[in-house]
């Protein structure tokens, strides 16, 4: 099913794509759960998906979901609504986000409005624009003689090992980035750094862009704020918890994993 992104739609009602803080609220089915439709009056437009509208609304403050329907986190229907609707979901997180923290110009304290042509918030009185932001980050698979570093990062809620990421900084290459995230947190240098993937991860608004690079000097000395623990794994020792199928993080593990003429955990 395809969809394509657009600003303006002369509907005024589709699949209504409803978020609460980071949660998609769905319709119990048959088989499974769906996104509702209905009237889409003040709702953000997304575009269409095989000829449908599909509009983006947040819930106000104490606002219940719509009848019928209930709020699950987004983490928790991966894999349970389609690729699809994950993705249009995750539109719908970020702009509504945008729409909400930009209703008054930051400038000048007046309110805005959205534009019907383009993407864009415009102060009704400085006439300042305001459109949506993505914060980009890096992450890295670093490798040293077959074996991958993955690092517990000491923000993680949960005891998982992952792969290294940072936000890249004003005024920086995302190489460069790549490099000093590394340097920073695991005390090595790196070499060979290329680009793997991206993915837009709405969780915290960024654009994870993800690289493979190898080890070129030093040894592990994490950054006690930062990473908990961080060691060198190989592919057929990977530790119990690694990240969830969802995530770049996890496609650069099973990567690496193939690369090596292993099966990525799950998929055996």
């Amino acid at each position: 099913m395809a969809f394509v992104p657009g600003v303006s739609s002369p509907a005024s009602e589709g699949k209504l794509y409803i978020v609460t803080d980071q949660s998609l609220c769905v319709v119990r089915t048959t088989g499974g759960v769906d996104v509702p439709a209905g009237p889409a009056a003040g709702a953000i437009y997304l575009g269409q998906r095989d000829g449908l509208p599909c509009f983006a609304r947040a819930l106000e403050t104490g606002e219940p979901p719509p009848v019928g329907s209930e709020p699950i986190p987004l983490r928790r229907l991966f894999g349970v609504i389609s690729d699809e609707d994950f993705g249009i979901a995750g539109r719908a997180l970020g702009l509504t986000a945008w729409d909400r923290d930009h209703r008054f110009c930051g400038r000048c304290g007046a309110t805005t409005e959205r534009s019907s042509v383009e993407r864009v918030r415009t102060c009704t009185a400085c006439g300042h624009s305001a459109y949506p932001r993505l914060s980009p980050a890096i992450i890295a698979l670093v490798e040293r003689d077959g074996r991958a570093l993955l690092a517990r990062n000491a923000r993680f809620p949960r005891p998982f090992l992952s792969v290294l990421a940072g936000f890249v900084e004003v005024g920086e290459s995302l190489e460069s980035a790549v490099a000093r995230e590394v340097r920073e947190e695991a005390g090595i240098d790196v070499t060979e750094i290329r680009y793997f993937g991206s993915q837009p991860w709405p969780f915290s608004g960024s654009l994870m862009i993800g690289f493979t690079a190898r080890w070129a000097a030093g040894e592990i000395a994490v950054d006690a704020s930062e990473i908990v623990d961080a060691d060198w794994f190989a592919p057929t020792e990977l530790p119990p918890h690694i990240p969830p199928r969802l995530s770049i993080a996890r496609e650069l593990i099973d990567d690496f994993v193939r690369r090596h003429g292993g099966i990525p955990r799950g998929q055996d």
